[in-house]
């Protein structure tokens, strides 16, 4: 009985972490990175004692919870620095980035916020660094319009995170619109090219447009 009971405190305490992460991963998903520790402790069956025992802070929470959709960006990013033609690489960083936001508005806010001392400030700001540094292969390549500056693309990520619709399917599909979009505002010598489809929103009239 002595041998078993430690590994069966190891297992207890494992399932709680893994269902706080999972009540975090939810609630900030929909709610967004304001929610109180106590509701994601509700949301996992702990007590808040137990929650700030395993995440003593929310930012260590919140890096804890996007820290594969966090890999999942840098991915994204070098996979678009690593493309020979740099306005086709950030064109795609914006397209995936954007669709990944779409699907998650708790990652948007951990992508976008700056939060004190969160474990993966480093990775963040290699991140930032990398595309900054296809942004000016881009312009130098004369693709990208000389005025752009590394705050236009948060700003679209911001605006990105703004899309609400009532489906994630539409909800991706308004996101990959507003990139293409946001791609021919970005081009140093814009072309009117194909769109992806436009989504019925909710609002929208059916003979408008």
């Amino acid at each position: 009985m002595s041998d078993r009971l430690p590994r069966t405190l190891r297992s207890d305490a494992l399932d709680n972490r893994e269902s706080i992460l999972d009540a975090a991963r939810a609630l900030f998903s929909t709610d967004g990175l304001d929610v109180p520790m106590r509701e994601i402790a509700r949301r996992a069956g702990v007590g808040p004692a137990t929650l700030y025992r395993r995440f003593p802070t929310k930012q260590a929470l919140v890096a804890e919870a996007f820290a594969d959709q966090l890999r999942a960006c840098r991915t994204i990013v070098d996979e678009g620095c690593a493309d020979p033609d740099p306005w086709r690489g950030l064109c795609q960083v914006i397209e995936r980035i954007c669709e990944v936001h779409a699907r998650d508005r708790g990652f948007t806010e951990a992508f976008l916020a700056a939060l004190p001392g969160e474990p993966d400030a480093a990775g963040r700001a290699y991140t930032v660094g990398a595309l900054a540094g296809l942004a000016r292969r881009a312009k130098d390549a004369g693709r990208l319009r000389s005025d752009f500056v590394l705050d236009d693309l948060i700003l679209v990520f911001m605006a990105n995170k703004g899309i609400r619709t009532r489906s994630t399917a539409t909800q991706v599909a308004a996101s990959r619109r507003f990139a293409g979009l946001a791609i021919q505002a970005f081009a140093a010598e814009p072309r009117p090219l194909p769109l992806p489809p436009a989504p019925r929103l909710a609002h929208t009239a059916p003979d408008s447009a």
